[in-house]
């Protein structure tokens, strides 16, 4: 029998983006609410209990009411809001982190996925730190572009519509230092402070460029850009979804829409016996959002990690 899955917010770039993921595969069933109804709070509420799995795909004190409102046991939820990311009883839906990761997401009945820039900088500071070459106390920089499409609707109606003189040039944004993924960038790294973190927004649809610079001085052990390379090498060595590019980047430049359209991340490792850089790239709606909202329904319904997912 097919698992039963319904997108609570589809019509949001989010649920929009796991619909086309999800609208072809044979493997599992689509719950599809009517369109006058889809702010009706009883028919939500019916259709949420009646799924295998439902995809919450709302404003954060939305999609916690709405989890509140699941009441079949059978019912597992993907959340895609910041709400549950370090709450209690939730797993971080980030399977590339470690077995416990996986094992987690596979196993929970309530599964929290990331925010697209703590993706970026989780993917690369985790597996230094369990290493125990990056200091947890290390006083971490990091700054994160990202296409106008990770902003929502609203921004995409802004920079599709007639556009300010500086919306097209990069606008560093988030200035109060506060921004909303920080809790998980330091919780799921295991990093005792958060980090010093500056997202930018450019006039480009989507694709984002996160990246950490270390000094290596302040590095246990002194390793070097090539030995972090190799850290982060081995750790995702047997990984689908998120990979190393070689060491020694040939490119004279990294482009931040270099995974646009694909549901993978990539990580490039630059650098010297002195500074390094590791930039993650991936696209804000794909392993920053959709993508891996549907990779985590996969692990969850026991389905193949990757289907619906472009690599």
């Amino acid at each position: 029998m097919k698992p039963v899955v319904y997108i609570d917010g589809r019509e949001g770039t989010t649920g929009l983006q796991i619909y086309d993921r999800l609208a072809a595969r044979d493997d599992i069933e689509l719950l599809l609410i009517d369109g006058e109804k889809r702010k009706d709070t009883a028919e939500r509420k019916k259709l949420m209990n009646a799924a295998d799995l439902v995809f919450l795909c709302l404003p954060d004190a939305a999609a916690a009411e709405a989890a509140e409102v699941v009441e079949n046991p059978r019912t597992r939820i993907v959340d895609a809001s910041t709400a549950h990311r370090t709450a209690p009883g939730w797993a971080y839906g980030l399977p590339e982190l470690s077995k416990a990761h996986r094992a987690a997401i596979q196993s929970s009945s309530r599964v929290a996925n990331p925010g697209c820039h703590a993706t970026g900088l989780i993917t690369c500071v985790y597996p230094l730190v369990v290493a125990g070459v990056l200091p947890r106390d290390y006083p971490l920089t990091c700054f994160s572009l990202t296409g106008y499409s990770g902003g929502g609707k609203q921004m995409i109606a802004q920079y599709e519509g007639e556009k300010t003189v500086g919306m097209y040039s990069p606008r560093i944004y988030g200035l109060n230092l506060r921004h909303k993924h920080l809790p998980e960038m330091q919780a799921q790294s295991g990093l005792h402070h958060p980090p010093l973190f500056c997202p930018v927004v450019d006039d480009y649809y989507k694709g984002m460029a996160t990246t950490i610079s270390l000094h290596n001085r302040l590095l246990i052990g002194r390793i070097g850009a090539q030995g972090v390379w190799e850290i982060l090498s081995a750790h995702y060595q047997d990984q689908k979804v998120v990979r190393v590019a070689p060491f020694g980047w040939v490119e004279p430049m990294i482009a931040a829409n270099t995974m646009a359209g694909k549901d993978g991340l990539l990580l490039i490792v630059c650098g010297n016996g002195e500074h390094i850089t590791v930039t993650a790239l991936f696209d804000n709606l794909g392993k920053g959002a959709s993508g891996a909202a549907v990779q985590n329904m996969n692990l969850m319904l026991e389905l193949e990690e990757t289907a619906g997912l472009l690599l």
